[in-house]
């Protein structure tokens, strides 16, 4: 597949995408832009979430991963499920409840402003980079599919991706968002299962499926596993509510539905198929490397991330399957990356500079989120440059590893407030919100001789979120 026919699919989805974002996002303010004015259709919704959490590095690192973490991942993903639930019945009712905009609000109505800026930098922290890692793939993968024959440099690449994404966000927001994620999902969906069939028909069967170690799902043998059951399950859980439930990107389309009901119906039904997606992921991963193997592929030098958009684009599928990878991963990384933009648009506005049309004109609120979203911009542009010097691992591990550290003590905080009628002293919580990471980073590094060869996977998260509480309960005032 050439790079002028991978250009020319890029562009008609971008003259699709830009059209549906203006339609929707034509008139918004900054209600619309915030919160979708509450009035989104649970449907839409809930299809526009099932590729929401889907960026382009699950697109390509999920199928990657089979060759050496087999279908393990499926344990998260029902893990993913479990907490999914829980935000639905336990998070969302609260959040309806208090008539959030920004979720940290609730750590300023339940423990201070201190508090509420804590979050709130917690959040941009953990979303920044995040994006950052997420954006990067697509840059990278871009650069060797497109950029590269043009003799185009990586930094010129990065430019051009944030103006894409700033061009069809900022004018509607969430309001343009629920709609251009309708599109992604579509996309994506269509992309995955077409290149399924059009793989199979080159003649890839399932024989050998149920005998490969590609396939096991299940790890129940070692606890000093990475991929052992209750590590992955649990920590599916807790990744989950951490960087989807006290996720201001991913609660702000959710909480544009007109009630909680609405928003808990979009919720179960986008984690439901949010699963199967996932599993024909890891599907497709098998049928990979299957192929590869049995035409003498020489893959054994590519990283996992770069074995399916190498097999996809190259010459040994019909044109078709390139096509259909490349709008279903620009589909997916660019609005990742618009949500992301629009989240921390959203948050820092709201939260650090407290600009809100409670407190300010309309116009006063606009102008400052129209700068606030350029600057964004430009940040996440400078990450993505940081992240190519640095990059060395795989990258959705690396989100996840991250995620572990900067979501932990937002966890921490949300369940000391919903589970305990404690308050604290609200000035010295930054201290707790830094002192649990670096506990958990010592710990971490350790573990294996401080607990007899134990290895910490996702679930260090869930020891930062219990330091955290640990922390709070040191600085709690006393009840009188």
């Amino acid at each position: 597949m050439s790079s002028l026919t991978i250009l020319i699919v890029i562009i008609a989805y971008f003259a699709v995408l830009f059209s549906v974002s203006y339609i929707t996002g034509k008139n918004a303010n900054n209600a619309g832009f915030f919160s979708g004015n509450r009035q989104s259709n649970w449907v839409i919704v809930a299809l526009s979430t099932i590729g929401a959490p889907i960026s382009a590095v699950t697109f390509v690192s999920v199928p990657g991963m089979v060759a050496s973490a087999g279908m393990s991942y499926m344990q998260m993903a029902l893990g993913f499920l479990v907490g999914q639930l829980l935000i639905a019945y336990v998070l969302i009712p609260l959040y309806y409840k208090m008539n959030l905009t920004s979720i940290y609000e609730y750590l300023n109505k339940r423990f201070g402003v201190v508090s509420h800026k804590t979050g709130a930098w917690l959040f941009f922290i953990s979303k920044s980079t995040g994006a950052a890692v997420r954006l990067f793939i697509v840059c990278a993968v871009l650069q060797l599919l497109v950029f590269n024959a043009f003799k185009i440099p990586f930094i010129v690449n990065v430019l051009i991706t944030m103006a894409v994404v700033y061009s069809f966000t900022f004018r509607g927001g969430v309001r343009s968002l629920v709609w251009t994620d309708l599109l992604k999902t579509i996309c994506l969906l269509l992309s995955i299962v077409l290149c399924i069939v059009f793989i199979l028909r080159s003649g890839v069967s399932f024989e050998g499926y149920g005998s490969s170690p590609m396939t096991r799902i299940f790890f129940f043998d070692d606890i000093n596993d990475s991929r052992y059951f209750f590590k992955q399950f649990l920590a599916g859980v807790f990744v989950v509510i951490a960087t989807t439930g006290l996720d201001q990107d991913m609660m702000q389309r959710t909480l544009s539905c007109k009630n909680y009901k609405d928003s808990q119906k979009n919720l179960i039904v986008g984690a439901t198929v949010q699963t199967i997606v996932i599993f024909l992921f890891l599907i497709l991963g098998f049928i990979l490397y299957t192929f590869a193997s049995s035409n003498n592929i020489d893959i054994s030098g590519l990283k996992g991330d770069d074995v399916f958009p190498y097999l996809a684009t190259g010459k040994w599928f019909p044109v078709i399957v390139g096509i259909f990878f490349v709008v279903g991963f620009i589909a997916a990384g660019n609005s990742a990356a618009g949500s992301a933009l629009t989240a921390l648009t959203t948050s820092f506005t709201i939260d650090i500079l407290g600009r809100s049309t409670g407190n300010s004109s309309e116009e006063q609120v606009k102008r400052t989120r129209t700068i606030v979203h350029a600057c964004m911009a430009v940040l996440l542009g400078a990450m993505i440059y940081v992240v190519h010097l640095l990059n060395d691992d795989s990258v959705i591990q690396t989100v996840y590893k991250v995620a572990s550290y900067t979501y932990g003590p937002l966890l921490g905080m949300f369940c000391f407030g919903m589970f305990t009628r404690l308050n604290v002293r609200d000035r010295w919580l930054p201290v707790v919100a830094i002192a649990a990471p670096l506990i958990t980073w010592v710990v971490d590094i350790n573990s294996q001789t401080w607990f007899a060869g134990y290895t910490f996977s996702h679930e260090r998260l869930l020891l930062n979120a219990a330091l955290t509480f640990i922390g709070m309960l040191l600085i709690a005032k006393k009840q009188r």
